[in-house]
């Protein structure tokens, strides 16, 4: 499979933007976001912040993650994470259960994680979440990792979307930064 749009140059100076977040290289996300640099500028800016300026235990920012990718159906954002996910302690009983319909039933998460789950599947399916859902986030995290875990739940699914709708097919594996 190949994306739906071709990739643009990997020339200029937004592109030496995200060529430093990801150490170097481009993907075939950044080389579509290209297309736009303004919007890729700006979307380097948040997901640079997401992937690495939060205060969100890695274990929760990269399971909200990965279970985006489920609910979205984005595989590309699957094999980008999940060698994350799994330095940040998720093993494959996590992994697996993360790909069920209610992971957050399941006996395998912390109460944290499982409150962490629960706030992703709703706010991903119905966008409103409901007053039990953000009390239960809200006992296991502070002020800023609630506001960092909304925006981490939302730009991952804006990803997810892009990637969905441009058709970019699954990485070879981590995705740097």
């Amino acid at each position: 499979m190949t994306a739906r749009l071709p990739e643009a140059p990997g020339e200029g100076p937004t592109a030496d933007l995200l060529r430093a977040r990801r150490g170097g290289t481009l993907t075939t996300l950044d080389r579509l976001l290209l297309h736009s640099p303004p919007v890729a500028e700006g979307w380097n800016a948040m997901l640079g912040a997401l992937r690495g300026g939060t205060t969100l235990p890695a274990d929760l920012r990269e399971m909200a993650v990965l279970r985006i990718a489920v609910l979205t159906g984005a595989e590309f954002e699957w094999t980008a994470h999940e060698p994350i996910g799994r330095r940040a302690g998720l093993t494959d009983l996590h992994l697996r259960r993360l790909r069920t319909a209610e992971p957050a039933a399941e006996p395998v998460w912390t109460p944290a994680q499982a409150a962490v789950l629960a706030f992703t599947d709703v706010s991903s399916r119905e966008v409103a979440v409901p007053d039990e859902v953000f009390a239960a986030v809200r006992a296991h995290l502070d002020d800023r990792q609630v506001v960092e875990l909304t925006v981490l739940v939302g730009g991952y699914g804006m990803v997810a979307r892009f990637l969905v709708a441009m058709q970019v097919p699954p990485s070879e594996g981590e995705v740097p930064g």
